[in-house]
């Protein structure tokens, strides 16, 4: 079977597998998205969202958020870590979308990894969950572990990754992949011990034969 043909069994298999997949930050608009992708940096999506409902209750869009002070955003975003950073690019962010775009967050790759803090990672989230637009696969930790154990990339670079499965996955789907992906990263193909022996396509992974081996021994 080639890698082609081994990527979309995979697509096919954890389709099947998690049938409820979808984006795990809670929002309720492109700029909420956005600013929850920012949080999401070097911390977890369940912690973003025990943080989002008083930032959102307070600053709910652009608009309010430019006028925030950094101070008072930095208060609220603590327990994220890099809260100092992350606040400065969040407001800075706001300020741009309402200058530039009228408040509305854009909808191009190019508009938006010129926004402060917002990275073409950032950027594919917004875009695919957002807006429905396949511009590319988003690379989180999960997404690049994953993809190396399943032998669909070599590659540790983000993008250079990205491009890889660019490759093998359908346009189409690029945004399910990358939940597809997480949520097995978050369910079964754990950093540390994955659960391969009750993995659901172990049968299609050249790392699950080692990973079980080890733990045997």
């Amino acid at each position: 079977m080639t890698r082609p043909e081994r990527a979309l069994r995979i697509l096919h298999i954890l389709r099947k597998v998690y049938p409820e997949v979808h984006c795990e930050l809670t929002h309720s608009s492109p700029f909420q998205l956005l600013v929850a992708t920012i949080l999401s940096a070097q911390c977890t999506d369940a912690r973003v969202n025990m943080v989002t409902p008083h930032l959102f209750q307070k600053y709910p869009d652009a608009h309010q958020m430019a006028t925030a002070r950094q101070m008072d955003i930095e208060k609220l975003i603590h327990s994220t870590g890099f809260f100092r950073n992350k606040a400065k690019n969040i407001r800075r962010a706001s300020i741009a979308i309402v200058a530039h775009h009228g408040g509305e967050v854009p909808r191009t790759m190019e508009a938006l990894v010129q926004l402060p803090g917002v990275g073409r990672k950032t950027a594919n989230v917004v875009l695919g969950n957002a807006f429905g637009l396949d511009e590319g696969i988003v690379v989180d930790t999960h997404v690049a572990r994953v993809s190396q154990r399943l032998g669909l990339t070599s590659q540790h670079d983000p993008l250079k990754i990205e491009s890889d499965l660019m490759k093998l996955i359908p346009r189409s789907a690029w945004t399910e992949w990358s939940h597809l992906l997480i949520w097995h990263g978050r369910r079964r193909c754990f950093a540390r011990r994955p659960d391969c022996a009750h993995c659901e396509v172990a049968h299609l992974c050249p790392s699950a034969k080692k990973f079980l081996t080890h733990a045997k021994g």
